[in-house]
């Protein structure tokens, strides 16, 4: 279980990453300081309600947020630090949108010739997109060139409506490791009316997503984020979140002048190069490989891969 922490605190606050995790046969949340792992409900007082689920802390930020920070500044002699016995899918989002073309080199990679004008997006699945880490995702029926994506992605913490300039950071929570997995078949074949995102983006499980949510002061900058993947601990991506075409706050007005983002959404971010896709040759998931992504200081999120119908969202 990695209990790396983030590229720094600003408010002098102790640091702590959220996760849902299984402990004792049951779903909890937990936090994760330097000294170990804690069940939220053993740090704060006995009798205190305390959600099962990570995702409804995110929904209610506003009044979780002091929770969490003052629990951690007491958790001397409260609370035995646990282990979990696996972790689980720690948001659960109204919306889930994803930001594509959006490193400067992944356009290299990918041969496109320039650069949006603006943040290119498109949804995925929640219900049956997400899965924890290590959790397994089935390869799915047909395609043959699923590939992976290392991205960071935003947890949403406060209602955003028309946001601009900076403040808009103000509507975060955190941030989370995601790997967008996508089928390329139909990218070299593509004709007018262009690419069918559903059939690229959206199958079972293509949303692996955590293990670790960490809060948005304990990261002093977005934009400078170390991201890589490796597949079977091969080195595929090596890049950085300075790489974005457009950064968070940039996205986050983008999407908030379409419609309101809502507490507990998930943003995620871009790719940068490394993709199978752009490889040479190409190459592409199979069963039985590993795909590890990490961000440093936000943790690191591992996926099998296996044969078709053998795994499921978890």
């Amino acid at each position: 279980m990695s209990t790396e922490f983030a590229n720094g605190a600003s408010n002098g606050a102790r640091t702590f990453k959220l996760a849902a995790a299984q402990v004792d046969g049951e779903p909890a949340v937990v936090l994760l300081l330097d000294s170990g792992v804690y069940r939220l409900r053993d740090l704060l007082p006995a009798g205190s309600p305390v959600p099962d689920r990570l995702d409804a802390l995110f929904v209610d930020w506003a009044r979780w947020h002091p929770i969490l920070v003052r629990s951690v500044a007491q958790v001397s002699g409260r609370a035995t630090a646990i282990e979990p016995e696996r972790w689980l899918v720690p948001v659960r989002p109204s919306k889930l949108i994803c930001v594509g073309v959006n490193y400067h080199d992944h356009l290299r990679e990918m041969g496109t010739p320039r650069a949006p004008e603006f943040p290119y997006s498109f949804f995925k699945p929640v219900s049956t997109g997400l899965v924890p880490s290590g959790g397994a995702v089935s390869l799915p029926v047909g395609p043959k060139m699923v590939d992976w994506e290392a991205e960071l992605a935003v947890v949403i913490g406060a209602p955003l409506h028309r946001g601009r300039g900076p403040a808009v950071l103000d509507a975060v929570a955190g941030y989370t490791v995601y790997n967008d997995l996508s089928a390329r078949d139909w990218i070299a074949t593509t004709r007018e009316p262009g690419i069918d995102w559903v059939m690229m983006k959206a199958y079972d499980g293509f949303s692996p997503i955590g293990p670790l949510v960490t809060p948005k002061e304990f990261v002093r900058d977005p934009q400078d984020l170390p991201i890589r993947c490796w597949v079977n601990g091969e080195l595929k991506q090596d890049s950085n979140t300075a790489e974005m075409i457009f950064g968070v706050a940039a996205i986050l007005e983008h999407l908030s002048g379409i419609m309101t983002l809502e507490p507990g959404d998930v943003i995620a971010t871009g790719t940068p190069a490394g993709v199978g896709f752009g490889a040479v040759p190409q190459q592409f998931l199979k069963a039985g490989d590993t795909v590890t992504v990490e961000i440093t200081g936000l943790g690191r999120l591992e996926t099998l891969i296996v044969k078709p119908s053998q795994g499921a969202p978890a």
